[in-house]
């Protein structure tokens, strides 16, 4: 909404009612013959009603004059009048902001709130954890009605970390996902975004549908089980899961990626941020013979996996070249980052485990995928929606600006 950031004598114009093609061109004439300057604009449209503010002031005059909100009222209601009766309009004087507020009204963030359905109960802890916050909703966006519900909210004067904080606390208790970022010309840029593979693009594991094939899923999945519960490292893990999977034919590996499946929006997400210009990348500590195929499929620009050593058509058991592993997924990060020519504060990192941890710590924006709690804990942004493409919400990029991407 306009924000009164001029010097006093600045008068605010507010038009309600049913919106026509024209009006607002009818109501600009009207300042014209006023001989009005436009300092801000504001206009939102809801189910045919109108709702437009502007912000003016009299030419070369910087003091309010007597009778001029009067004057301004009569002559643009007037001429409003003349095209539809039921519009409202009004013309109010603003004042000057309160000290320290327009340092207030530049910080500003975007808040994105998404949920298979958001009514008023959640909407109103959202918005009230702003307010407690110290900030204000300038303006609100609805960004989807499907597969989820997404609202931005641009929001000034409160400080990141604070409305990060309260508003994870309120989002949880309302089993809604929040995500809290900086505004500003840097969305517009060219992003990099790297997606972890198993239970993230892909649903499942790819070692335990190859473990299944080789009639060791049991010996994997408790080897797993020690891992994730700290008992061994993820070398080790890896280590001894490869070793369960000596001599299978490596013609299992071409079965396991034929039965591959994607996420719920996995495609969409890829297509869309491909058409927008992002670069895009998958890291697994699962395996390239398997991902490789999928990366080219889909076109995503870049991959690093672990690759499986093979001798006389047999799994040797071991791997070839270096482990892709916590620390070597931030490295992969980076260095596509270098590659692309892209800042680490324009990448966006995407993945579910505790193996993603220093990845989504490395990027501009770290956003857990139906993670475990260590991961929404330490990640920027958390999705519990089950499709993949919300992740294009938390982008500011709307359903209709997809939709446009897959018909084109």
């Amino acid at each position: 909404m306009p924000s009164g950031k001029g010097s006093q004598g600045t008068l605010l114009v507010t038009l309600r009612g049913p919106d026509r093609p024209g009006l607002a061109a009818r109501l600009f004439e009207a300042m014209a013959a006023l001989d009005l300057s436009v300092l801000d604009v504001e206009q939102v449209q809801v189910h045919g009603q109108l709702l437009l503010c502007v912000e003016v002031a009299p030419a070369g005059v910087g003091m309010p004059i007597p009778g001029e909100v009067e004057r301004v009222q009569g002559a643009l209601g007037a001429a409003i009048g003349r095209l539809d009766r039921r519009l409202e309009l009004t013309v109010s004087e603003l004042g000057r902001l309160p000290s320290g507020a327009e340092e207030d009204v530049g910080r500003r963030h975007l808040v994105t709130v998404l949920a298979p359905s958001l009514g008023p109960t959640a909407l109103a802890g959202v918005f009230g954890q702003v307010a407690s916050a110290g900030g204000n909703v300038d303006r609100v966006v609805r960004l989807s009605t499907y597969p989820v519900v997404s609202y931005e909210l641009s929001v000034s004067g409160a400080e990141a970390g604070r409305l990060r904080r309260e508003l994870a606390v309120t989002a949880a208790r309302l089993q809604v996902d929040v995500a809290v970022q900086r505004a500003g010309l840097h969305r517009r840029a060219k992003h990099l975004i790297v997606l972890d593979a198993d239970s993230t693009l892909l649903q499942g594991e790819v070692i335990d549908a190859v473990a299944a094939r080789a009639g060791c899923a049991a010996e994997v999945a408790a080897v797993t089980a020690r891992a994730m519960a700290g008992e061994l490292d993820f070398a080790r893990a890896m280590d001894e899961r490869l070793s369960l999977l000596a001599g299978l034919d490596q013609s299992v590996l071409d079965e396991v990626r034929d039965d591959l499946r994607l996420t719920p929006g996995a495609r969409t997400l890829i297509r869309t941020l491909q058409h927008l210009g992002y670069v895009t990348a998958l890291v697994s500590g699962g395996f390239e013979q398997v991902l490789g195929p999928v990366v080219e499929r889909l076109g995503i620009d870049h991959l690093a996996a672990n690759r499986l050593e093979v001798a006389g058509g047999k799994l040797t058991g071991r791997l070839e070249g270096e482990l892709v592993d916590r620390a070597g997924k931030a490295a992969a990060l980076r260095r596509f980052a270098r590659l692309a020519g892209v800042p680490l504060s324009r990448t966006i990192a995407v993945g579910d485990g505790a193996n993603d941890l220093d990845m989504l710590a490395a990027a501009g924006l770290g956003i857990a995928f139906n993670a475990k709690p260590v991961v929404r804990d330490a990640a920027d942004a958390a999705l519990s929606v089950p499709y993949l493409d919300a992740i294009l919400f938390l982008l500011g990029i709307s359903r209709p600006e997809i939709e446009a991407v897959g018909d084109a």
